[in-house]
């Protein structure tokens, strides 16, 4: 199992979203998909999906979030017409943040949010390079801008198989907004690529829980290791979600939750969705009564 998995916030889109995502790309499925009921949002449904090979996971549970340009999926395009394809398909109902076309870091790239709000970076690649298709992108923005080289050495000293990568600078004048300082850092947590940069300009928005990545533990002391390590907001601790000191948002939870959201019984699932609706940090023990006890009902 990936320790390190993308999670997309949707107001009711979260399945229309993922099977528009799964038909850009090979490789890529819808595999379960569950409701959580009686949530502070309502019945929140609840989709696991794979791009390109990687793990996904998606949620609709209301309009209390909204994608923004903070969090991006860099995509490595092999040719002229596979950037071409999928810009178009992208941009259908959604727009442009940065015009297709020729950049000084790549002959053919554009950057561009879709019909969701999701924001997608799409960029030629060395062909014969062998690269993750979907890199998350950390844009460091607003009060976070300039702390993108931080967050990177920070970030790899807490996963295993984690390493920092390459980091480019801007140069003198290339940024408007002063606080600027990176303008690409490649990084690899619990084995994933990332990448991350200073926003070059001044804007209003920063890391919102609409993009969040879940970290999938073993058992009661990695959720623990975690959270202590990862979260700095107390007002923001809910449901193993957390924020980290640069309003990143994080979901700490067991890896065998997966088994009970989308293969329990119903009955199940409600007890276990009530346990945990009453928590911050998840407690293993806690769960697992409270699975056990709706079985021997």
């Amino acid at each position: 199992m990936q320790q390190i998995v993308p999670h997309l916030w949707y107001d009711k889109a979260a399945k229309e979203a993922a099977l528009f995502y799964i038909s850009l790309f090979d490789d890529s499925s819808l595999l379960k998909v569950a409701v959580l009921e009686n949530t502070p949002s309502g019945d929140a449904e609840i989709v696991s999906f794979e791009l390109a090979g990687q793990p996904f996971k998606a949620i609709s549970a209301g309009p209390y979030f909204r994608f923004n340009p903070s969090i991006s999926l860099l995509v490595a395009c092999y040719s002229v017409e596979e950037v071409t394809t999928r810009w178009t398909a992208l941009l259908a109902g959604g727009s442009a943040l940065m015009p297709l076309g020729e950049y000084p870091f790549s002959k053919w790239y554009g950057w561009v949010q879709d019909r969701y709000g999701l924001s997608w970076q799409l960029m030629l690649t060395d062909s014969g390079k062998a690269v993750q298709k979907l890199t998350p992108n950390l844009l460091f923005s607003s009060d976070a801008c300039g702390q993108a080289e931080e967050a990177v050495k920070y970030y790899t000293t807490i996963f295993p198989d984690s390493e920092p990568g390459i980091i480019s600078r801007y140069g003198a004048g290339e940024a408007v907004s002063p606080k600027a300082r990176v303008n690409y850092a490649a990084f690899k947590l619990g084995g994933l690529d990332f990448s991350a940069m200073d926003n070059a300009f001044d804007v209003d928005f920063g890391f919102s829980e609409a993009f969040s990545f879940m970290i999938n533990c073993k058992d009661q002391n990695e959720i623990d290791y975690f959270w202590d390590k990862l979260s700095a907001i107390p007002e923001a601790e809910q449901c193993g979600w957390i924020k980290d000191k640069f309003g990143v948002s994080w979901q700490i939870v067991p890896e065998s939750l997966d088994k009970i959201l989308f293969n329990g019984s119903k009955d199940e699932l409600r007890s276990v969705t009530a346990a945990f609706l009453q928590m911050k940090k998840f407690d293993l023990n806690t769960l697992e009564n409270a699975r056990k006890q709706k079985n021997k009902a």
